[in-house]
């Protein structure tokens, strides 16, 4: 150490030197050595970098150095990230995982093998033959199930989700399908044309009997004049021109 010590140091320092950096540092900070070429500096940190682990003592806290192929960790002897190639298994870092477990290159660790799971069957679905249910003896029926559990990359594949089958059912005769639509167009149509009459036969019926009402009116006021023209004949006093 260098001889040259300072109190008044600077970045978490309790005491340092210009050569080697910090020396101790203050309560609740961790001491780490960091390699600048061939030169090792002191430094005073909150929490250590990666590839270190802290220990806590009386005098001083210290980073020590994680094994060769972890990455992080909680102690020396645990691991809790390892580096590239390596997965994680129980802190430990392996190359291979144990049998049984299988390694997940996503999350870099030995995790269990996943076998795929089924639900159960669905109950069969009714006879068909191109897609009818009528107009033939021997068709195909199917039943189906899901996969509630998709397997991991060692685990057991997933069993087929479908199932087909003969089967034999008493012959019928299809409805055709075009006839009986064909008849429900033209029903439709005819529906249709005989609201459409009804509604011009009532439309013709109203005007009829308002031509009906017109035409009694104009009558009535007919004999109504004429009824009154002889009245107003009788009701002038003759002349008498013989004075």
């Amino acid at each position: 150490v260098h001889p040259n010590v300072s109190q008044g140091c600077q970045g978490g320092c309790a005491t340092c030197s210009d050569y080697n950096g910090c020396l101790s540092c203050k309560p609740r900070l961790f001491f780490v050595l960091e390699r600048i070429g061939m030169k090792q500096i002191g430094v005073c940190l909150s929490s250590c970098p990666s590839g270190y682990y802290g220990t806590r003592y009386p005098d001083i806290n210290k980073c020590a150095k994680c094994k060769a192929d972890c990455d992080t960790c909680f102690t020396r002897n645990f691991c809790t990230k390892c580096k590239s190639g390596f997965y994680l298994y129980s802190g430990k870092c392996l190359e291979k995982c144990p049998d049984g477990l299988e390694a997940n290159n996503h999350t870099m660790e030995c995790t269990s093998i996943v076998h795929c799971e089924a639900s159960e069957w669905s109950p069969w679905s009714p006879c068909t033959k191109k897609g009818k249910t009528c107009g033939f003896k021997r068709g195909n029926e199917v039943r189906v199930r899901e996969i509630v559990q998709h397997p991991s990359a060692r685990g057991n594949p997933c069993p087929p989700t479908s199932e087909s089958r003969k089967c034999i059912v008493q012959r019928k005769r299809c409805q055709k399908e075009g006839k009986g639509k064909k008849n429900r167009e033209e029903r439709r149509k005819k529906s249709n044309k005989d609201e459409s009459k009804e509604t011009r036969q009532e439309s013709k019926g109203r005007a009829a009997r308002r031509q009906n009402r017109e035409q009694r009116e104009n009558s009535n006021k007919t004999q109504l004049k004429k009824r009154k023209a002889p009245n107003k004949e009788q009701n002038l006093a003759p002349v008498d021109t013989a004075h």
